[in-house]
């Protein structure tokens, strides 16, 4: 399984250890960054992780920002996307039975 990743200034910690999970987990991924804690516009990453998901190019993906609320609506967007918030473990579970999520948006704050 491959996975986008992307996040804007404010999730780039959240993003690293993200991404050293996926790295001991065995998962591939793709980086459309930040990758520097200089502010940055969020749509710049989001959008291309996104589009990727719904080319197929990645299976599932992850984007990031402080709140996951822009990310979500920026990757929602993309048609054949479906990326809910999951602000705790309740959505994180129960999402997946009704939404078919594809992407997941989260907060780093």
């Amino acid at each position: 399984m491959k996975i986008a990743i992307a996040c804007d200034h404010g999730g780039l910690n959240l993003k690293k250890a993200l991404i050293a999970y996926l790295e001991r987990n065995g998962y591939e991924y793709v980086d459309f960054g930040t990758n520097s804690a200089e502010s940055c516009d969020y749509p710049d990453y989001a959008l291309p992780a996104a589009e990727s998901v719904a080319r197929g190019e990645c299976d599932r993906g992850i984007v990031i920002c402080s709140t996951g609320i822009g990310v979500s609506i920026v990757a929602n967007k993309v048609p054949g996307v479906r990326c809910p918030q999951f602000p705790d473990t309740y959505f994180g579970k129960y999402t997946p039975y009704h939404n078919a999520p594809n992407i997941l948006a989260m907060g780093e704050k």
